[in-house]
């Protein structure tokens, strides 16, 4: 898939849960919706982006605290 899909798909999870009142809660819920839904390929396509600085701007602040805080394997 195509990490600017990727991007785009997990910023938008990130704006759902940030409507969620407590951030940590809102970082747990992004990090096991992707670990839960997308395909280990997809994950691994993701922490790429981020380990990318050009590509790690483009995600949101809230996607790139959920994925290094917590793992996706």
């Amino acid at each position: 898939m195509d990490a600017d899909n990727l991007i785009r798909m997990a910023n938008r999870i990130a704006e759902f849960f940030e409507a969620m009142p407590e951030r940590d809660e809102a970082l747990h819920g992004i990090a096991e919706h992707i670990r839960k839904f997308w395909e280990p390929r997809m994950r691994a396509q993701l922490l790429a982006a981020l380990a990318d600085p050009a590509r790690a701007g483009q995600l949101a602040p809230m996607v790139r605290e959920a994925l290094q805080c917590h793992d996706l394997k």
